[in-house]
C-alpha cells in the first residue's frame, strides 16, 4: 500500500531514533519510521518522509515514478484546516489519510489518480494527511 501522509492515519507510533536523511532531486528530506495500528490491533511498520516546510510540501512527492512499499510522506501542516491536495506532476498513485491533531484518520482518499487536478478534500479540519497515528507531531486528546 501506498499512503501519502498528511494528516489522517490509522494509528501511527513513533519510532525513536529511526530518523535518517533521504538524498531526493529536491534535496535531502527527512525520513522517519511510522506504525500505524488499526483497530484490531495490526501494526504496519512505514518509513515517511517529512514534508514540514512550505518547499517540501509543495513539492510533495511530484515526479516520482516510483514509491517502494511501505514508504510515503507525512505532511506537517502546521495549523488545523479542511486541506484540499491535487495529483498534478504526481506521477504515481497515492492514497491519502487526512489525520487530526490528536492522531485520528478522519478520511481516506484511496487510489488518488495520477497527475489529475481536481482538489482531493480532507472534508474536515486536519493537521497532517496519514488512521490513528501516534507520532510527535500530534498531541494526545485533552481529557
Amino acid at each position: 500500500m501506498k499512503i501519502l501522509l498528511n494528516v489522517v492515519i490509522v494509528s501511527v507510533m513513533f519510532l525513536a531514533g529511526a530518523s535518517y536523511f533521504m538524498k531526493t532531486a529536491h534535496g535531502d528530506v527527512q525520513v522517519d519510521k511510522l506504525v500505524i495500528t488499526t483497530k484490531d490491533g495490526t501494526k504496519h511498520s512505514f518509513d515517511v518522509e517529512i514534508a514540514a516546510t512550505p518547499t517540501t510540501r509543495e513539492v510533495g512527492l511530484m515526479f516520482r515514478e516510483h514509491m517502494d512499499p511501505d514508504h510515503g510522506m507525512l505532511f506537517e501542516m502546521g495549523e488545523t484546516a479542511i486541506t484540499q491536495f491535487w495529483m498534478k506532476n504526481t506521477l504515481i498513485s497515492l492514497d491519502m489519510l487526512f489525520i487530526t491533531p490528536d492522531g485520528t484518520i478522519k478520511t481516506i482518499h484511496e487510489n488518488a489518480v495520477p497527475q489529475t487536478l481536481p482538489p482531493i478534500s480532507s472534508e474536515v479540519p486536519v493537521s497532517a494527511v496519514g488512521d490513528k497515528v501516534i507520532y510527535p507531531f500530534f498531541s494526545p486528546p485533552a481529557k
